[in-house]
């Protein structure tokens, strides 16, 4: 008689190997997100609409209009990143230059992202959330160079640039804008968002974009 095994389950807090991660992750099918940080497991909670869905969608649709309209510039929605043998991540949206075009992360043997994608945008439901905290202190270690958190439920944009080691917070100009300092061109209409004007928010990100000069990056 054959005796099936039951697969270890995947909780927070488990203190794991990226490889014994991966193993249990790939063995929990109802599971939609799980991260490894320090070595430490975070599993997410089931995904709210007002809280994260419907703001998730908003910053696809905001990322991915100006992804388009640069050259070797590649956008992923929910993918896995390794960092290190303690860390994989799975962020919201992310951009990252191709590899071909100079950029700092990879694709795998086995298509995992490997290295720091050059932006990424996570949609958290406070400023409590770990999104500002062990994440944000892991994406700026690993050389990220621009994060966002969106925290819904206080209506709240955190957008931090990295310099010399270290992340510096963006502020909006007058008008509430906040612009990138890494991708040329790359605004974004907070008040507009907040109020789901998408198409002020697209209006603002092509006057950016119009903005932009050849290189998507800025120099140095």
């Amino acid at each position: 008689m054959i005796q099936l095994v039951n697969a270890i389950p995947l909780e927070s807090g488990d203190r794991l190997s990226r490889e014994e991660f991966e193993h249990r992750y790939h063995q929990s099918p109802h599971l939609k997100k799980a991260e490894l940080i320090n070595g430490v497991v975070f599993v997410a909670s089931p995904v709210r609409y007002r809280l994260h869905g419907l703001p998730h969608s908003q910053m696809m649709v905001w990322a991915g209009n100006y992804c388009i309209a640069i050259p070797h510039l590649l956008m992923a929605d929910n993918a896995t990143v390794r960092l290190d043998d303690r860390n994989e991540v799975q962020p919201d949206i992310l951009l990252r230059l191709a590899e071909s075009a100079g950029g700092q992360s990879r694709i795998s043997a086995d298509d995992y992202i490997e290295g720091a994608p050059e932006l990424v945008i996570e949609i958290a439901s406070s400023s409590a959330a770990y999104d500002l905290h062990d994440k944000k202190d892991l994406y700026c270690r690993f050389g990220v160079k621009e994060y966002l958190v969106w925290a819904v439920s206080e209506q709240a944009f955190y957008w931090y640039h990295l310099e010399q080691g270290s992340y510096v917070q963006q502020q909006p100009d007058r008008e509430g804008i906040l612009r990138s300092q890494e991708f040329t061109g790359l605004w974004l209409n907070v008040p507009a968002l907040l109020q789901g004007e998408m198409k002020k928010v697209i209006l603002t990100l092509q006057q950016g974009l119009a903005t932009r000069s050849h290189q998507p990056f800025r120099e140095g």
